[in-house]
């Protein structure tokens, strides 16, 4: 299986926050923005690997600003890292000041997507090489946050957790 970069599953989706999707502080719903990163990430990694594929998890989540109603939200979602059948995809979330334009990163997240075959067992997907800083960043820190789970859920011990002993360990 040939290598793919992370722009090859790139997706963009720009929507307007309603009144239907806010809370009483006229925000936008958390709930409502998990569900389109999801969407988002899901197509990415749909892309990725051109299978179907599922949310195994949502590692991360940081919701760093309030998306007011009215605003233009812009989600974006890249592949990271692949692994023997499952993918982190990074999103990052925008908002556009609807006054003069200008756009500031409003939230990101991390999710987790196994692809499947049609009757829903995990399939290999192709590796990622990354091309800019910023890729290969997020390529390096998925390894550590895999590990980090695996170690979490007992599934590696921690001494076998190379990346995390790199940052940790002077061996």
């Amino acid at each position: 299986m040939q290598s793919k970069n992370p722009s090859e599953s790139r997706t963009v989706m720009t929507d307007m926050v309603l009144p239907s999707e806010t809370n009483p502080l006229n925000n936008l719903f958390g709930g409502e923005l998990l569900a389109r990163m999801d969407r988002a990430a899901s197509i990415a990694a749909g892309r990725h690997s051109r299978r179907i594929t599922v949310t195994a998890s949502v590692n991360h989540v940081a919701f760093n600003q309030a998306v007011p109603l009215g605003s233009v939200v812009t989600v974006e979602a890249k592949v990271s890292r692949a692994f023997n059948t499952s993918m982190e995809v990074y999103i990052d979330v925008w908002v556009e000041d609807r006054y003069n334009g200008t756009r500031s990163k409003a939230n990101e997240a991390i999710y987790t997507f196994v692809a499947v075959d049609e009757t829903g067992r995990p399939t290999e997907v192709p590796a990622i090489k990354p091309v800019t800083a910023l890729e290969t960043e997020r390529f390096d820190a998925a390894l550590r946050r895999k590990q980090l789970s695996l170690v979490l859920a007992g599934k590696m011990k921690p001494n076998e957790a190379t990346e995390l002993r790199a940052l940790f360990m002077d061996d």
